[in-house]
């Protein structure tokens, strides 16, 4: 049995290999980088009956350490997975374009402050077993 932790969502958490870090990344080779670090992310808000409004906002980003190993005892199969994944938020509030009048505007979304590699946990992110 494999563990794939996907990280989806308005803000796109990339699963990949490494630790710790946070560096902003425009500081650092994205194609090289191993570990998890703070990366500016535009992304559409959107909710129904409101415009959409572009928002650029800093995400977690970068590769963890992932590997498994076979072993003689069940579940025959010794893993470790790490995603790149939140360590400390801040939410912050946008007010969306051309609403309608029984619509909230106000569009909230998380704020990396620092990210690790850690393990998937679903109070943060969207976790997937295959």
């Amino acid at each position: 049995m494999k563990l794939h932790c996907m990280i989806l969502g308005a803000l796109l958490l990339l699963p990949l290999a490494g630790c710790s870090s946070t560096v902003k990344t425009s500081a650092i080779d994205l194609r090289t980088f191993i570990g998890c670090a703070v990366r500016e992310f535009t992304f559409l808000a959107k909710k129904p009956g409101c415009k959409a409004l572009r928002v650029t906002t800093d995400a977690c980003w970068g590769r963890c350490e992932t590997w498994e190993k076979p072993v003689l005892e069940p579940p025959y199969i010794e893993s470790y997975h790490r995603v790149c994944t939140y360590n400390e938020t801040k939410m912050m509030t946008v007010k969306l374009p051309k609403c309608a009048p029984d619509v909230d505007p106000f569009y909230t979304y998380p704020v990396a402050i620092r990210c690790d590699c850690d393990i998937c946990s679903t109070a943060t992110t969207e976790c997937e077993t295959a």
